[in-house]
């Protein structure tokens, strides 16, 4: 089958290998133009952009060069509106990794780290111009774990993700797809304000907070610090594995404990 393949954040790649490895013809790879990174605002190609050009695959950062008609599109985590004149060029289908129609739109996964959700989806639904609200052809679960986050569901997703599209491309004329059933919910993008910690907040709260969003931000005895990963224990306390101090490297708790040499830890001051 020839294909045209979208997409843009890293857990995209694992799924895209796959494709590829099955034997399909990937006639192109579109995903979102580079990116400042860092302080010094480098421009960095997105890790689907990296992983077409080792691939010596015909890539595009604009959806405006698309000039293709495939047997498919496969779209994942791609970030761009699609034209009418993209749909109409073959069956265009998305695997979007959430329990639709719950948490349509950009940040699916964070958003049910940082609500506590104990179970999310994959599903695999053709796309239509109304943002994610196509029929859906296969639906998969899985269960979230207390101390999952947001890369470990990545990689699960992926590996779930690449044994749908696979059982799917091999027949896909045995998926009519069936609409999607409740009201549904929209995300958005996250900021950095959403990462600064409120201390009134439950344990399991903050500790869900951090896991979404990859870090904490927050004064820690008069230090600017940001809380790169914690835990919760049994009796539900949340542990704090992993900071890092404005202007030093990450530390492990024990260590930025030990420089207060015994002073009280106040936390938001």
């Amino acid at each position: 089958m020839k294909l045209v393949l979208m997409g843009t954040n890293s857990f995209v790649v694992p799924i895209f290998e796959a494709i590829k490895n099955s034997g399909h013809e990937i006639m192109a790879v579109f995903t979102r133009a580079p990116k400042p990174v860092g302080r010094k605002q480098v421009l960095t190609p997105s890790p689907v952009h990296n992983w077409a050009t080792e691939n010596n695959l015909p890539v595009h950062t604009r959806i405006s060069e698309y000039n293709y008609t495939p047997d498919m599109i496969i779209v994942i985590s791609y970030g761009v509106i699609l034209r009418d004149s993209v749909l109409n060029s073959a069956p265009c289908i998305n695997l979007h990794p959430s329990l639709l129609p719950k948490y349509r739109g950009p940040s699916p996964i964070r958003t049910a780290l940082y609500n506590g959700d104990k179970k999310s989806a994959v599903c695999l639904m053709r796309v239509v111009p109304e943002l994610d609200s196509g029929d859906i052809l296969m639906c998969r679960e899985f269960d979230i774990d207390i101390n999952d986050t947001n890369e470990s569901l990545e990689h699960c997703i992926s590996k779930i993700g690449s044994e749908m599209l696979i059982e799917y491309l091999s027949s896909p004329d045995n998926y009519t797809g069936v609409p999607q059933i409740g009201i549904p919910t929209f995300t958005h993008k996250w900021t950095g304000a959403d990462m600064n910690i409120d201390w009134s907040r439950t344990p399991i709260e903050i500790h869900n907070q951090i896991r979404a969003l990859g870090a904490g931000r927050t004064k820690i005895n008069g230090t600017d610090v940001k809380i790169l990963e914690t835990r919760i224990n049994n009796n539900c306390e949340l542990e704090i594995l992993k900071l890092q101090p404005s202007g030093k490297k990450p530390m492990d708790w024990k260590s930025f404990v030990n420089g207060l040499h015994g002073a009280e830890i106040k936390y938001g001051e």
